[in-house]
């Protein structure tokens, strides 16, 4: 256990350290269009990336209002059980995305979506419907990126052997972490200027 415990640290390590840092400067930059727009964000995921969307949306929703830090207007479209399985039941489970973002997602709001293949059915049939109406898709994956790498306007991408899914999800969770500590950080210094 120990020598597995020390390989894990050591490939989680290795991956910081090579995350693109200018893809996080990207996401910061496209969270605050929503604002400058008045626009929405979007957040999708399946299993632990549907956490992590949760937990996204938590803490650049109210944990930074609560802060008086910024309001952005974030949904995470698959924290409604109701809906997700009412959908996925009667029209089938690649529409529980779309049909939430139909007629609804607008040309200046933005859709995070988090897969680690990048090739979920119900995330690529939402991120395609995003890309007809030309709104921002801000694309979080993992193992070689899949089709959804290729569709994003913007790319967080972890790289890793297909399958690590415990890696992958934890720099997503990281991310979400980087982004809104810095906006805590920044605020507090600020305040006591």
């Amino acid at each position: 256990m120990k020598n597995f415990i020390k390989k894990y640290i050591q490939n989680l390590t290795d991956i910081l350290q090579n995350i693109d840092e200018n893809s996080i400067i990207s996401i910061k930059n496209a969270l605050e269009e929503t604002i400058n727009k008045q626009s929405k964000i979007y957040i999708i995921g399946n299993g632990g990336s549907a956490s992590t969307a949760s937990h996204m949306a938590n803490d650049l929703s109210i944990g930074l209002k609560t802060r008086g830090i910024k309001n952005f207007d974030i949904e995470s479209l698959n924290d409604n059980s109701s809906i997700c399985t009412a959908i996925a039941n009667d029209i089938g489970y690649e529409n529980i995305f779309y049909l939430q973002l139909k007629n609804r997602l607008k040309e200046n709001d933005l859709l995070i979506a988090i897969s680690c293949s990048g090739n979920s059915p119900n995330i690529i049939k939402a991120v395609s419907y995003a890309k007809d109406i030309n709104c921002k898709v801000l694309g979080i994956t993992g193992f070689d990126g899949g089709n959804l790498k290729e569709l994003s306007d913007i790319n967080f991408h972890v790289q890793t052997s297909r399958g690590q899914y415990g890696l992958v999800e934890d720099v997503h969770l990281i991310l979400d972490h980087i982004i809104f500590s810095y906006y805590v950080e920044t605020y507090n210094k600020k305040s006591l200027n």
